[in-house]
């Protein structure tokens, strides 16, 4: 919230707790798939809390059950779908008491892949 009280995010957040497994786009951990949970959704982001570190701007692909929210057919729709599930790009991170992070993930659009470099052969397929 700004300082006047009002949201300054587009969509509004709804609070979504589910399992959540996901990869860090990079050559040394795309075989890895890590889990958390989602703590809050929007249909452009979400907020997750994950054991692993990971990095601004890491390149996250991730996988949970959207079937509890409508608007998340709109974000199928138009996010950047890879192997049923969304990939999204890290812009926050918060550590936390327990040794958990939560992580501030924006969902790249089908629009946007190309703009951020998002590529499924670099970031998904092994590399020799």
């Amino acid at each position: 919230m700004d300082k006047n009280g009002s949201e300054r995010r587009e969509f509004p957040r709804l609070p979504l707790i589910t399992p959540l497994a996901y990869k860090i786009c990079k050559k040394e951990t795309l075989t890895k798939l890590f889990e958390g949970y989602t703590v809050n959704v929007s249909q452009n982001g979400l907020l997750c809390n994950i054991k692993d570190k990971v990095n601004m701007d890491d390149i996250l692909w991730l996988s949970f059950n959207k079937s509890d929210l409508s608007f998340c057919q709109d974000m199928d729709k138009t996010s950047f779908v890879y192997q049923n599930g969304i990939v999204g790009k890290v812009v926050r991170i918060e550590g936390k008491d327990d040794g958990t992070f939560d992580v501030g993930i924006n969902i790249i659009t089908r629009e946007e892949k190309n703009l951020t470099n998002i590529y499924p052969r670099i970031h998904f397929m092994d590399k020799h």
